[in-house]
């Protein structure tokens, strides 16, 4: 692994007035209190959500697993919970949710087997074909340039190996596009605010919104070279599990 791990908590800044919505520093400002919005806004579904992608990732014996958009470690700790013998590496933008993964790290006691680093999902400093399978969790959403970072996806997981990348976005036809859109528009960016503040979840609210559909987002897949891309539609159609597997060379 050479992006460089974190080995102790890494602190979180404090917000700066001008950072950009979706950047590690907005989740820096929110980074204490992720997990119990996580809870509240999802109405506990995140966690089943999480276990099925773990369970799609498929890890051989041994195996190393890239997370990215890491966060506060929950997918990190699942799979490393769950492939009793495989290593993980987290990598997110933002220090202030790693610190919070890192000390969850410590109470599950499994800071031997996962790594925590701040870096950039559109650029990894990692080597090709280093990893048995990727998982990221809420988190392509917020990528600038996606294509870039289903790239770097393609490029460091070996070839065969599974992806699985969990996703909010609002269903655009059907009762399920109705009854999420009631979620997304008026209560996510009421009960965010009330907990945290309400940028950080009218950010949440109009990203998933203008996250591209199911069928454009397969295609991005596609061209950044993950084969067979499949999307599994979640909780009101509101979570989107996008599985496929690493081509076999670039």
């Amino acid at each position: 692994m050479t992006e460089q791990p974190t080995s102790s908590p890494v602190q979180a800044t404090q917000a700066d007035p001008d950072w950009e919505l979706g950047s590690g520093q907005m989740f820096d400002s929110i980074a204490q209190r992720y997990d119990l919005l996580n809870r509240v806004l999802s109405m506990g579904l995140d966690r089943g959500w999480r276990k099925k992608a773990v369970r799609a990732l498929q890890v051989p014996s041994a195996g190393r697993v890239l997370d990215l958009a890491s966060g506060t470690a929950d997918i990190a700790i699942a799979v490393a919970r769950h492939y009793s013998d495989c290593e993980v590496l987290g990598v997110d933008p933002s220090a202030g949710m790693l610190a919070v993964g890192m000390e969850k790290l410590q109470r599950a006691k499994l800071q031997d087997r996962v790594e925590l680093t701040v870096g950039d999902a559109q650029a990894l400093k990692l080597e090709d074909n280093s990893f048995d399978a990727c998982s990221m969790a809420f988190g392509i959403r917020n990528v600038p340039d996606r294509g870039a970072a289903l790239a770097e996806i393609a490029r460091v997981v070996r070839g065969g190996g599974q992806i699985a990348i969990l996703e909010l976005s609002t269903p655009r036809s059907g009762l399920q596009a109705w009854a999420s859109r009631i979620h997304v528009e008026h209560i996510v960016p009421m009960v965010g605010g009330l907990l945290s503040g309400p940028e950080a979840y009218q950010h949440l609210r109009d990203s998933m919104n203008a996250f591209p559909s199911d069928e454009d987002f397969l295609a991005m897949m596609a061209a950044a070279g993950l084969k067979q891309p499949q999307v599994q539609r979640l909780g009101l159609g509101v979570c989107g599990l996008f599985t496929a597997s690493a081509p076999e060379s670039l």
